[in-house]
């Protein structure tokens, strides 16, 4: 009648996989408890954490389960509880965990009849209202865990890829919000041929250094030359932030998401929680509040707890 479950934070981007490619975290995430009820239809309950919308139809995890139950038509309907820990605007996916967590928990009540893969699509249409772009880089990985790699969107085709197993993850959120509508509005109507070519190049040789976990290949293709540079200004110090987390011996940093988190990727526990701490460093004395995580990649995604 009723499950309780982690939705995780993930990383959108991944620096060089603009819109296509995203990790789950392990270390941080919402709650949500979803319960079957004999009146039809979906309910947004209550919201803690954070001063989100009630009503269904403006409230992501709402939008997201109706249009899965609208697929589904199930006999009874839901209430929704959110307990929110990421911090919308934080670029570490807090629509997406409500997003993905709502679907997961609606198909998980009536027996599971869609697989986690499946449930991208309705998933998405929580992050077409939270930022414009029915876009899957952050609902993916929280559905499916570990890194996932949109191939395409029309037919939708979501890949799974593997993480070396001591992959971990530093991220610093400084207590700005950039929202996700104002960084797209920064982004370019067209490209440099040269820089696309870079990009692609990098996305493949991350890809590549996943699949066979050669940790110095992963951080030769850290790079994105065409997102990064457009939206490094909305965050404040950020080349500093980057370049702090690269010197304690991370093997790549870039933009979360939309920002204005920054992650860095490590080898072993010791050296993300190295890099976390010189990124946290930078933004001492500065006036700017900030919480960091450290998270090895979530291999499962959203868990029942």
């Amino acid at each position: 009648m009723e499950v309780k479950i982690f939705c995780p934070a993930t990383v959108a981007n991944v620096s060089c996989g603009f819109d296509v490619l995203g990790l789950c975290l392990d270390t941080a995430g919402d709650e949500m408890l979803v319960e079957r009820t004999m009146q039809p239809g979906v309910r947004i309950k209550e919201i803690t954490g954070a001063n989100l919308p009630l009503d269904t139809a403006q409230n992501v995890a709402g939008v997201a389960a109706t249009a899965l139950v609208e697929k589904l038509h199930p006999p009874y309907g839901f209430d929704i509880t959110i307990h929110k820990k990421i911090k919308a605007g934080s670029g570490l996916g807090s629509s997406a965990a409500s997003a993905a967590g709502a679907v997961f928990a609606v198909n998980h009540l009536v027996g599971n009849p869609l697989t986690p893969k499946e449930l991208v699509h309705y998933a998405m249409q929580g992050e077409k209202l939270a930022s414009g772009a029915a876009h899957a880089d952050n609902v993916a990985p929280a559905l499916l865990g570990g890194f996932t790699l949109v191939r395409s969107y029309e037919p939708l085709d979501i890949i799974e890829i593997p993480a070396p197993e001591n992959l971990y993850v530093a991220i610093i959120h400084p207590h700005i919000e950039v929202r996700t509508k104002d960084a797209r509005a920064v982004l370019k109507d067209r490209i440099d041929f040269k820089k696309a070519v870079i990009q692609t190049a990098n996305l493949a040789g991350l890809i590549s250094g996943l699949y066979t976990a050669d940790f110095d290949l992963i951080g030769r293709s850290l790079h994105d030359v065409l997102v990064e540079p457009l939206r490094a200004h909305l965050i404040p110090h950020f080349s500093f932030i980057k370049k702090a987390a690269l010197d304690a011996g991370a093997l790549g940093a870039g933009i979360s998401g939309s920002g204005p988190s920054v992650f860095a990727l490590a080898k072993g526990n010791e050296a993300a929680g190295k890099a976390a701490g010189a990124m946290a460093q930078v933004l001492e004395g500065t006036g700017i509040d900030y919480e960091i995580h450290v998270s090895n990649i979530n291999p499962v995604g959203i868990k029942i707890v």
